[in-house]
């Protein structure tokens, strides 16, 4: 049973609104339209609360049809409710929403109670059916796009190769042995006294190959080790003399000047607001086959072949775009972004171009593009302002440590971005608690140590009125990681550090155990940012790195209001070329800004996301 339906503008005009309960519906109602249309995520189903709701749009006549009810109840006929809704609503009034006199009184009661007994009757029967199997249009292979089924050069071989492979052991057997008697065929096939004597003469033959072994010769390396290897010498390998200036399992803080110099030229680069990502600019390649065919056509064909593709002022429909949408899926996956994600974008797309009149010149590919480009724009600008240092100041004025909080899987470069954040904030005047909070990797706490070696060099306390910049917290390995991030805190607070970096563990997403962990330190702890540590070369593997994240701070939490990622970093940034699309996955996923990005090895590789630049890479 329905709760509530509502038909509105998407300029927030109420045409017709059904309430069956008294519940207030407005919260629901405006988290759906702030989380889902006005970000066009494409979602079927929203939760909010206890209440599901699903919406239809209207582009034609700027309408969105919104449908409310419980989420315990499973209703199997809301979206071909919709869909028929949608058509009695329009069809009705089509002449009033085309003059756009909104402010008359609908009455539209009739129509939406036989509409809604129609789709419930029709839900009925469909249960009573038996289930029926797919057909082939229904199925995955008949949705696959064409650049997949052509063939490429080596597959011709490749498919030789395994014709090869594949064995007929009768004919096979009639193979091995020439000299076996006359082969009798029924039907195609050996007599089993045929097959008894070849396979007789065939163990016979083996049994042969097995008596008579070859007497392999002397292999010359044998000679080699009877007079001796001589060993390599490397041209700067060394010797027993330069043991004592390699041992490292002790620190020596006196003489660390000695093994380092530091970088002078790099200090004061960083002061103030992390430069933007600057992207290669680059004509706009021709993207659409489709555009391709009509630019070469429009040569030949003479001056009426450039109307090729032009849509002459009539709404656009599914099947009109789905040649484009096919087209800028398989490029936005080749970009690197999620599948899933991508099919998301695009039925997004679909959804609002859906219905829409286009002009005279308008063609379908570029009005498809140009869409998700803005569709892609709006995903990556952030929701939330977010100014680290702005924070940091504001923090300092009271008092109080800035807590960041770094999390991720292994290997995708936590400690190092830390250490480029850690110079930025010193580069700013802030003095830098680092907690060393990775108890398990080994040598995880060393790594820490030895930047912070660095750069106190870059910065030393002379510069800064004897004050130490930057200061590490560590209690060894095998420590509980929140209770080092307490005391760290507290350590900062008591010694007026401005800002605390809490570097944890690196941990796969389905670990239970490190995932609890890292939500005790968090949930004790109540760090000022969270901030998602991950690298830009993966695709799909983002999107569940991020959602199981997220799923596991939520789960593992007691409070009401768990505290869960609040932006992302993302590391190895400079080795993807224009294969940016994990970017996108993950503020698609999250919808939390991406903070950082990581672009090389140094303490200045750190800049900030230029969406407009990055959405230009991605679609270029």
């Amino acid at each position: 049973m329905l709760d509530f339906f509502a038909i509105f503008t998407k300029g927030g005009i109420v045409l017709w609104c059904f309430q069956n309960t008294t519940q207030n519906f407005t919260s629901s109602v405006n988290a759906l339209i702030k989380n889902v249309i006005l970000q066009e995520r494409g979602l079927n189903t929203f939760s909010d609360n206890r209440l599901s709701l699903q919406y239809k749009l209207d582009n034609e006549f700027d309408l969105v049809f919104i449908v409310a009810y419980d989420k315990i109840l499973k209703l199997s006929y809301v979206d071909k409710f919709l869909n028929d809704i949608h058509l009695e609503f329009r069809d009705k009034y089509k002449n009033e929403l085309a003059r756009a006199e909104y402010f008359q009184d609908y009455n539209f009661c009739e129509g939406f109670n036989s509409t809604l007994k129609k789709a419930e009757k029709w839900s009925k029967q469909q249960e009573q059916l038996p289930k029926q199997m797919k057909t082939f249009e229904q199925s995955s292979k008949s949705k696959k796009t064409v650049s997949s089924m052509i063939e490429r050069k080596g597959d011709e071989k490749n498919a030789k190769i395994q014709k090869k492979k594949e064995v007929n052991f009768a004919p096979e057997e009639a193979q091995l042995l020439p000299d076996s008697p006359k082969q009798k065929l029924q039907n195609g096939q050996l007599d089993e006294e045929t097959l008894a004597a070849n396979r007789l003469k065939f163990a016979q033959k083996m049994n042969k190959k097995k008596q008579d072994p070859k007497k392999s010769p002397k292999s010359p390396t044998v000679e080699k080790e009877r007079v001796g290897k001589k060993p390599r010498i490397w041209e700067l390998g060394g010797t027993n003399k330069d043991l004592g200036s390699l041992e490292r399992t002790t620190d020596k803080p006196e003489d660390m000047r000695s093994h380092f110099t530091p970088d002078t030229e790099i200090v004061g680069q960083m002061k103030g607001v992390i430069k933007d990502l600057e992207v290669e600019s680059s004509d706009e390649e021709e993207y659409f086959e489709e555009e391709k065919e009509t630019n070469k056509s429009s040569h030949k064909g003479g001056m009426f072949s450039i109307f090729k593709g032009l849509v002459g002022s009539k709404s656009l429909t599914a099947s009109d775009m789905k040649p484009a949408l096919e087209k800028m899926k398989d490029h936005l996956i080749a970009k690197n972004v999620a599948s899933d994600i991508a099919s998301k974008l695009c039925d997004s797309v679909a959804t609002k171009l859906e219905g829409k009149v286009l002009g005279t010149f308008d063609s379908i590919a570029s009005t498809v593009k140009n869409t998700l480009n803005d569709s892609l724009v709006q995903i990556l600008s952030p929701k939330r302002r977010v100014d680290i240092l702005r924070d940091c100041l504001e923090a300092q004025r009271q008092k109080r440590p800035f807590v960041m909080t770094f999390c991720g899987v292994n290997g995708v470069g936590k400690s190092t971005n830390l250490a480029k954040i850690c110079f930025w904030l010193i580069e700013n005047n802030l003095r830098v608690l680092i907690a060393a909070c990775d108890t398990f990797r080994a040598g995880a706490v060393e790594q820490l140590r030895t930047h912070m070696k660095h750069l106190n060099a870059l910065h030393p306390p002379e510069r800064h009125n004897g004050r130490t910049m930057v200061q590490l917290y560590e209690k060894g390995y095998g420590k509980d990681a929140a209770g080092i991030a307490m005391e760290a805190i507290k350590f900062a607070r008591d010694s007026e550090f401005d800002v605390v970096l809490v570097d944890t563990a690196g941990r796969m997403q389905d670990n239970e155990p490190l995932m609890r962990s890292l939500t005790k330190l968090i949930k004790v702890n109540e760090p000022d940012l969270v901030l998602f540590v991950g690298e830009a070369l993966v695709g799909n593997e983002a999107v569940d790195q991020l959602v199981k994240f997220n799923q596991a701070l939520a789960d593992y939490s007691s409070n009401s209001n768990p505290h869960i990622i609040d932006g992302i970093v993302l590391t190895k940034f400079d080795t993807i070329d224009d294969k940016v699309g994990a970017a996108i996955s993950m503020t698609y996923i999250t919808g939390q800004p991406i903070v950082f990005v990581g672009t090389g090895q140094t303490y200045t590789d750190l800049k900030a996301l230029n969406v407009k630049a990055v959405v230009h890479s991605l679609m270029k």
